[in-house]
């Protein structure tokens, strides 16, 4: 007798033992009594959990980094590329993603991926590679706003890689390379109009002060000499020998 009354109190203290359950500060328990939801998240702390009658789910709040694999995408101007993605979000309401969602994270992983499909194929390729801020913003808003019912809040997402064919990217460098070509002959013209410029208003300033072309003269002359050529061209303006070559006038 005395041996079953201890098989007994063992029974109880084993009973009394899996009741008790520690929830950490990120961890709320959602709690069934009776197959009937509790409407408020147990925790974090100590829990008693008394089965058969109850029984919980743990569930984390902390921010969950999902990694959206790799996807096939065509472009609106039909360019196929492969896109990855990563999604932040974290539970709100813990009972909700239990109770509204079969499995959340792999909901969201799904959504993620159709989300990710179906905006970028909206767009064109330069779109896709120089709007990328404002697709991600868009891409949080469409995800944040179907995961709401389920009690999640997506806060960013990131799109990470865009895979171009090689086909592709050969294609955009010889766009690139033309374009700095472009460039590079806008700003030689450029330059040649600007000293084409500067010349015209040299040659006026040298029209009004003739002694200014014999200064250009002689410093031409300088720069030739700091140079160790062996021919010389000495420019001789006409004025300066025309009283050489006219006859003198007879008194």
């Amino acid at each position: 007798m005395g041996s079953a009354w201890l098989f007994g109190l063992i029974i109880v203290v084993l009973y009394l033992w899996s009741t008790i359950n520690i929830l950490k500060e990120y961890e709320r328990g959602v709690i069934f009594r009776l197959g009937r939801l509790v409407p408020n998240a147990a925790g974090p702390g100590l829990i008693f959990v008394f089965w058969p009658v109850y029984k919980m789910v743990r569930v984390s709040l902390r921010t969950v980094t999902l990694d959206v694999p790799p996807q096939d995408i065509i472009t609106r101007d039909n360019v196929s590329v492969k896109v990855n993605a990563i999604v932040y979000f974290r539970v709100m309401n813990a009972p909700r993603a239990i109770v509204e969602v079969e499995n959340y994270l792999y909901a969201t992983s799904q959504l993620a991926q159709t989300t990710l499909r179906s905006v970028l194929g909206e767009v064109d390729l330069d779109d896709l590679l120089s709007r990328r801020e404002k697709l991600n913003v868009k891409l949080q808003e469409i995800l944040d706003q179907h995961t709401d019912i389920w009690g999640i809040k997506v806060s960013l997402v990131e799109v990470k890689q865009v895979d171009l064919p090689q086909e592709m990217q050969r294609a955009m460098a010889k766009q690139a390379e033309a374009e700095r070509e472009k460039r590079a002959k806008i700003i030689h013209a450029d330059g040649e109009f600007q000293a084409s410029a500067k010349l015209a208003e040299a040659a006026g300033v040298i029209n009004k002060e003739p002694m200014a072309l014999q200064l250009r003269y002689l410093q031409t002359l300088t720069e030739i000499g700091v140079e160790k050529n062996t021919t010389v061209v000495f420019p001789v303006p006409i004025d300066i020998i025309k009283d050489w070559i006219q006859p003198k006038k007879q008194g």
